[in-house]
């Protein structure tokens, strides 16, 4: 049997008893279990140490099983038809016979939705009966896993199995847009502002401050490595890591590029990789140059943000 369907089989045999996996997802891996079932979604919730106010963003197949369990409007499938399945996640009205488990939503009567990319999770989504909620793969607050080994690094062997789809190909959490009444970009992610506005034909624009904490990634420490983060810098202090969006001719011991070339979805893709590493080569502090703040660089300066308030 092909090693991919083998691991499918094997992923739907966990998750059908109710256990947790990490899955493969173009964003980030998630911490998956059945969406319907209180007991699974509650595993996830004690393996990351998440708190139980912080909503868990659940995984579909299709439009025919998401309309079991969430109403759905006309900017919906306009992002729909333009986006998915990618990196984009949608909060919609839930249906009061809906299956979602209340453990998901903490009881709310909105749910996060979003149709995957990656072909792996893709196909094992198809061979379930129930949509998956799932967290990303890492500790409440800590970096987010881009890999199977991140899993690991976080989890050990605590969870039952890892479906292994590579790295992750955009390697920042999906944007995540409220529309229940006028749309609100509650989440900076993979997909531009920009873009969802041209879509939309509006002038949507992020604005944390107004922002209550409902969705994942919303929380003022976020995506922290556990170490010192400053940022905006131009030179870095005597043995601190130094975290530069584009490859110098001087290259240094501690220094870690995220693109060769300036490329902010090349930077976007590396950040947690790198954050990673840098923690791991035992560095006590972290200097991060100024990154672009237009496109996907919203997006890393947001989780910049978020990873260096300790």
């Amino acid at each position: 049997m092909n090693k991919n369907l083998a691991n499918i089989k094997k992923s739907k045999f966990y998750l059908d008893k109710g256990c947790c996996i990490a899955i493969p997802t173009e964003t980030v891996y998630g911490l998956a279990a059945n969406a319907y079932l209180d007991s699974a979604v509650e595993k996830i919730y004690k393996l990351k140490k998440r708190p139980k106010f912080n909503p868990s963003i659940v995984h579909y197949s299709n439009l025919k099983q998401l309309k079991n369990d969430c109403f759905l409007n006309k900017n919906f499938f306009t992002l729909y038809k333009k986006f998915c399945p990618g990196p984009i996640t949608f909060v919609l009205k839930l249906k009061k016979n809906s299956k979602i488990s209340k453990n998901v939503n903490n009881k709310k009567k909105t749910l996060a939705v979003r149709f995957p990319k990656h072909a792996l999770t893709r196909k094992l989504l198809k061979k379930i009966n129930y949509p998956l909620a799932a967290p990303s793969a890492n500790i409440s607050s800590k970096i987010s896993p881009v890999s199977k080994n991140d899993v690991i690094d976080e989890f050990g062997k605590k969870i039952k199995f890892i479906l292994d789809g590579g790295k992750s190909k955009v390697g920042l959490e999906s944007t995540i847009i409220n529309l229940i009444k006028k749309p609100q970009i509650l989440r900076l992610g993979g997909i531009e502002t920009s873009k969802i506005n041209q879509a939309l034909k509006t002038k949507l624009k992020f604005n944390k401050k107004n922002i209550k904490i409902v969705m994942p990634g919303q929380r003022k420490v976020h995506y922290s490595p556990g170490i010192p983060i400053r940022l905006n810098v131009k030179k870095p202090k005597t043995n601190e890591a130094f975290i530069l969006i584009q490859k110098r001719k001087l290259s240094k011991n501690n220094y870690y590029y995220l693109s060769k070339k300036r490329n902010l979805k090349e930077a976007a893709k590396k950040l947690y990789e790198t954050l990673r590493l840098v923690k791991k080569e035992k560095f006590k502090s972290i200097a991060v140059e100024k990154i672009p703040n237009t496109g996907l660089g919203e997006a890393i300066n947001d989780r910049l943000i978020r990873a260096s308030k300790l």
